[in-house]
Parts: C-alpha cells; sequence; structure tokens
C-alpha cells in the first residue's frame, strides 16, 4: 500500500520524486583524502544496483526487501547491494530477520555493502532533538555491520520539509548542528570500523560547498560522500496536490551545476550514485552526459562501486505517458550504459 506523504517523505527522503558502494574504512587521515589522486590509466569500478530502483514495487507490495538480492543476481547479474531503510519496515534490529536476509545473500554469493538510511535528522537544530536522532541512528550501524556493509549514507537536514517548498534551515546555523551530530554519529560507526557517508540529497546538502564544508568540520576518517548525479536541486515548486502525485510534478527552481558538483566532491567519494530517468534512442540517459560525467571521476582517481538507481520506474507510476521504462528495462539501460562508458573510457 503506498505511503501517506508524509510518511513518504520523512522514511525516504526526496529520493523517489525523482530528483531525488563504499569502500572499507580508510586508514589515511583526513587531509590524505584532499590530496588529488593520480588519474588512472583507466575507469575501474564495480556496478553495484539501489534498492530504490525497485521503489515502486516496494511500496505497492509486490516486492519485499528479503527478495531484493536474488532478483538483483538472477535478473541483472549485479552481485553489490545497496539498500533502503524504509524497506526493512522496521525489522532492523529483528536479528531473527537480519540473520535470514544475510543467509541469504551469502548463499548467493553477493556483497552488502551500503544502507541508505532515512531517519531523524541528526542536523537539527535543537540539540537534544539532534542527539536523539544520532541515537536513533546507532541500530543501524549495527544492522550494517552485521550484514557486511562498508557504509550507511545518512542525511544532513529534515527530509520532511524536502518537497513542501519550506526552506532549509538557515545554511551558517544548520552547517554548525549538521557537523555536531555528523561528528557524533562518526565516532558510534568507527567502533564498528563502518563509514557514514552523505550524499547530495535535498536542501543544504544540494549546495556542494555547504556540504564539503561540514566534512571539513568533522575531519574524520570514516566520512565521505556519494555523489549523486541528480540530486542537485536546492529549491522546488510547491506541490500542487497533497500526494505522492503531486509531489512527482514539482519543479526544481533552484539547482547547483551537476558536474561541477560531483568534481568538487570526488576527493571525498566513497561511492557513486549514477541516478537515470530517461534514455534516448541511442541509450544515453537524457538528464546527465554519463561520458563526460565519468570522465571527471576518472581524473579523480576513483575506483570503488557504482550505484544503478534507476528512478524512472516508481515515475513512470505516476506519468504512465512520460516515456519512461518499466523498471527491469530501465535497470537494464543503466548496467548497459555503465558498461559502455567503462569500456570506452578504459
Amino acid at each position: 500500500m503506498i505511503q501517506s506523504r508524509r510518511e513518504f517523505l520523512n522514511q525516504v527522503g526526496l529520493t523517489a520524486a525523482g530528483m531525488g558502494l563504499a569502500s572499507v574504512l580508510p586508514t589515511q587521515t583526513f587531509a590524505d583524502m584532499l590530496t588529488p589522486k593520480p588519474a588512472t590509466a583507466a575507469l575501474q569500478f564495480e556496478i553495484s544496483l539501489a534498492e530504490f530502483s525497485f521503489a515502486g514495487e516496494l511500496m505497492s507490495g509486490k516486492m519485499t526487501n528479503m527478495e531484493f538480492p536474488a532478483r538483483t543476481k538472477n535478473d541483472f547479474g549485479v552481485n553489490v547491494l545497496e539498500y533502503v531503510s524504509m524497506f526493512f519496515n522496521n525489522k532492523h534490529t529483528d536479528q531473527t530477520y537480519l540473520k535470514e536476509l544475510k543467509q541469504r545473500t551469502d548463499d548467493l554469493g553477493m556483497k552488502n555493502n551500503l544502507i541508505m538510511v532515512d531517519g531523524a535528522n541528526i542536523a537539527d537544530l535543537d540539540a537534544a532533538k539532534r542527539q536523539k536522532a544520532v541515537e536513533s541512528h546507532h541500530a543501524w550501524v549495527d544492522a550494517a555491520k552485521y550484514l557486511g556493509c562498508s557504509s550507511i549514507r545518512v542525511n544532513l537536514g529534515d527530509t520532511s520539509k524536502a518537497m513542501s517548498g519550506t526552506p532549509d534551515d538557515p545554511a551558517a546555523e544548520a552547517a554548525k548542528s549538521a557537523a555536531d551530530g555528523y561528528h557524533k554519529l562518526l565516532e558510534y560507526a568507527a567502533k564498528s570500523n563502518m563509514n557514514v557517508i552523505v550524499e547530495n540529497h535535498f536542501g543544504n546538502s544540494t549546495n556542494v560547498d555547504w556540504l564539503v564544508g561540514v566534512l571539513k568540520q568533522v575531519n574524520m576518517p570514516n566520512a565521505g560522500l556519494l555523489p549523486d548525479f541528480g540530486n542537485f536541486c536546492e529549491r522546488r515548486s510547491k506541490p500542487e496536490t497533497n500526494d505522492i502525485k503531486g509531489i512527482m510534478g514539482t519543479k526544481c527552481v533552484k539547482e547547483y551545476d551537476r558536474y561541477e558538483g560531483v568534481k568538487k566532491m570526488m576527493p571525498y567519494a566513497k561511492g557513486i550514485s549514477a541516478k537515470t530517468h530517461k534514455f534516448d534512442a541511442s541509450g544515453n540517459e537524457t538528464e546527465t552526459d554519463f561520458m563526460k560525467m565519468f570522465k571527471i571521476i576518472k581524473d579523480a582517481g576513483f575506483s570503488g562501486y557504482v550505484g544503478i538507481e534507476y528512478e524512472g520506474g516508481i515515475i513512470g507510476m505516476y506519468n504512465p505517458t512520460g516515456g519512461y521504462l518499466p523498471t527491469n528495462e530501465g535497470i537494464r539501460a543503466t548496467k548497459t550504459l555503465l558498461e559502455r562508458v567503462r569500456k570506452e573510457l578504459s
């Protein structure tokens, strides 16, 4: 059953609107992360699959989180998994549930790499609420550790504001709060050798200069970023209707340049989210020039996981005449495009 708009925003935090992997804990210092890496002779990365690609099926009950591993392996030949917290349906503290999920991935020979956590705001301006939010993320660090993940992805902001047209918290104040909450969560995660990475997702975090500034403040080796090709919209129009269809119909009114944004994020990248929506007749993504983007990624010396995050499936549910491929076809088109770009830049 499709959730209410508030539940949808609070749990998934903007990704479902279509405007909305990592390496192991690094041993180098944070300062080393800022040192430019030499461009590799060839573009090298492994393809992973983000669970949100199946958002429409998961939200409608046609698929479950437990079925994600087999679907990924058998239908698409991908062996690395990126989970989304909302699809655990609050079972991330259920050891029986986690044990079964891990057993399934082990039996399939797959890697659990990342959990994208859309939870309470660890950058809340209220110190007590911020602390409570940080503590609520501890269970996700523990679940990720049990499953064998390298990282969790968190948000630095209030997801409920993301699509309502409500401005984010003042940037300067939010940066201080974000650095405080993020640092506390990083300290907890470091005990489990777990990365806590931040995606450019909504509000202040779509401004890469703000986001990098927060990362410099926390100055911890298990901090990092997850550059997302599509999440650079700082402010959207207000939805015409108070439901998911209305959210899907919003337009971006202020956006950060995606290529410049990814370039600035790459020194801190512990993974890449290759977001796709539509494809032209040649198999190219219509909103992002993948060749241009991956030249930036190659020049940064990146090697790691690049996650398929196809959002056309769920967008197409609410815009059936929009020219979006069905979920399976969109995932395959994204994988084919990634493989082609990797080959051409090798």
